[in-house]
């Protein structure tokens, strides 16, 4: 269950993610870095609602102004959790959530269902408005023009401010925007996944910015990374080609000469990661998520690191060849 606001004191504190960043050419502002929610309450095993609070707010005292939700995390849980967790602060940052899904991870993106989810996560939210609302995945069964014109049912009631599609194609972005302006597209980014480079062309052509789910390579790049034995029986990396026992070496060995990077310049695996991601352009924002405070603090202090010409060739030496998987 979600605690409640009084169960976690919640106390302003010392910044360190101060830089903003434009997502999309609607007005769209967040900070540097964004804070990602699902493992409050989904995803990487056990969970403590408590420490999770926390470390929202932590995320905030450190200078987060953007948080990240959906509807699956949890299925509503995560929601309710994220809103009691900035509830003392809700001018202060934007939300976003996503809808998409059906319990069986199946797509679903019918109007009807839109409609159902996007006014149960406003409640769960505890919000008027949500500002940024994204379609989780793309759904083969219903044209994204469709998705996008209930998704602005929503807007022109005031109850989203902007919107986002995630998990899609360029081309679905580039009919949804013909629709209604993207302000955002969400999509996994880190140094063991970049593919989304390849839609680097289309974002700027249309001013839509990236917002970088899974910056720290699902905890491969944390520094702290176990093997497929150490995480619970339903955690998701269970079942990443990464921590296959095939690959797991490998990998290993990539983020130790990683680790070897960060450390001659005095930062963690993790701020080199999130770093990186920040150097390669400047409508990306990364939304790392962990449920410590002190790893959340860790986290944000990568917006203040600045890489020089050869400590990114250095990162790309090293990852020419990409993850094993």
């Amino acid at each position: 269950m979600c605690q409640t606001l009084t169960d976690v004191a919640y106390t302003e504190g010392m910044t360190t993610n101060t830089q903003t960043r434009k997502l999309g050419t609607q007005g769209l502002e967040s900070s540097a870095l964004g804070y990602g929610a699902m493992g409050t309450v989904f995803g990487y095993g056990p969970s403590d609602d408590t420490e999770s609070i926390a470390a929202i707010r932590r995320a905030h005292e450190d200078g987060v102004t953007h948080f990240d939700t959906a509807e699956m995390y949890g299925w509503g849980e995560g929601e309710k959790l994220l809103g009691n967790a900035l509830r003392p602060i809700r001018d202060a940052v934007t939300i976003a959530t996503k809808f998409g899904f059906e319990k069986t991870l199946q797509p679903n993106s019918r109007p009807e269902h839109i409609r159902e989810v996007v006014n149960a996560s406003l409640q769960r939210l505890g919000v008027d408005s949500i500002d940024l609302l994204y379609q989780h995945a793309h759904d083969p069964e219903v044209p994204v023009e469709d998705v996008v014109g209930v998704m602005k049912e929503f807007v022109d009631a005031g109850k989203v401010k902007y919107l986002g599609l995630s998990n899609t194609s360029p081309d679905n972005l580039r009919r949804a925007n013909a629709e209604h302006p993207i302000s955002a597209l969400q999509m996994e980014y880190s140094l063991f996944a970049r593919g989304v480079e390849d839609y680097f062309p289309v974002l700027e052509e249309l001013g839509v910015g990236l917002v970088a789910y899974s910056p720290i390579g699902r905890g491969f790049l944390s520094g702290a990374v176990k093997a497929r034995n150490g995480y619970a029986a339903d955690d998701w990396r269970q079942m990443n080609a990464w921590w296959a026992p095939e690959h797991y070496p490998t990998n290993l060995a990539l983020s130790e000469r990683l680790g070897e990077v960060a450390a001659s310049k005095g930062i963690s695996l993790s701020q080199l990661a999130l770093a990186w991601l920040l150097a390669q352009k400047p409508y990306i924002v990364p939304i790392p998520g962990s449920r410590n405070p002190g790893r959340v603090s860790e986290n944000n202090a990568a917006a203040q690191v600045e890489l020089s010409a050869d400590e990114l060739a250095a990162v790309a030496q090293i990852m020419a060849n990409g993850p094993a998987q």
